[in-house]
């Protein structure tokens, strides 16, 4: 199976995406953003229709947000204000170091290459940098349904436990903290050290 027609599921995200969201979560975003200083770059990979990105300009309205994704469907619906690009999350067409933060909202289970991708979000995000990850946990009732749903689907459905994620972040290069909360969950920190060996590819 192919997977999920992401390019026509545009207006369907842009209506409902807010819902994947709980307050205790978006409330924890505000914090974590909170000590970027005013023009900050905040990258939103495989932010879709750019919900997510959204709530960072809600919680702190000078920041700028790009959003990244491969549907070019879900891009067309992203709000004014927020630059969209069409990127695949295992190559994406930045400079190293060009942002000073990355948010990834319920979209890792969805890459095809999760290693390819956290090296490339290590890569464009600078020494230092801030990473904001929400994610589902696949043993608990509710995420084995996600997961098999997103299986028979046709989808990656890459999904890691937070100890699990936690440890390929490490291994990318960043200090995480882990806070879930029942079936969902958040991995964020810093960029300890860059990768090394890698450029910038091709756009």
């Amino acid at each position: 199976m192919a997977g999920l027609p992401w390019n026509r599921l545009g207006g369907l995200f842009a209506r409902y995406g807010r819902r994947v969201y709980p307050d205790w979560a978006l409330a924890h975003l505000a914090g974590f953003l909170a000590p970027l200083p005013e023009g900050a770059r905040v990258l939103d990979l495989g932010g879709g229709t750019g919900v997510l990105a959204e709530a960072v300009r809600a919680a702190r309205p000078g920041l700028e947000v790009t959003v990244a994704d491969a549907a070019a469907g879900m891009l067309a619906r992203v709000p004014p204000g927020v630059e969209a690009v069409l990127a695949r999350a295992e190559a994406l067409p930045f400079p190293g170091g060009a942002f000073d933060a990355a948010v990834v909202g319920e979209a890792l289970h969805h890459f095809a290459d999760l290693e390819a991708a956290l090296a490339e979000l290590a890569r464009v995000v600078r020494a230092g940098g801030r990473l904001w990850v929400y994610e589902f946990d696949p043993r608990p009732l509710a995420g084995r349904l996600l997961a098999f749903a997103e299986r028979a689907l046709g989808e990656p459905a890459g999904f890691l436990p937070p100890g699990a994620l936690a440890a390929r972040l490490t291994a990318a290069g960043f200090r995480v903290e882990v806070e879930a909360r029942g079936f969902r969950y958040l991995a964020y920190g810093v960029l300890s050290r860059k990768a090394s060996g890698r450029s910038s590819p091709s756009v």
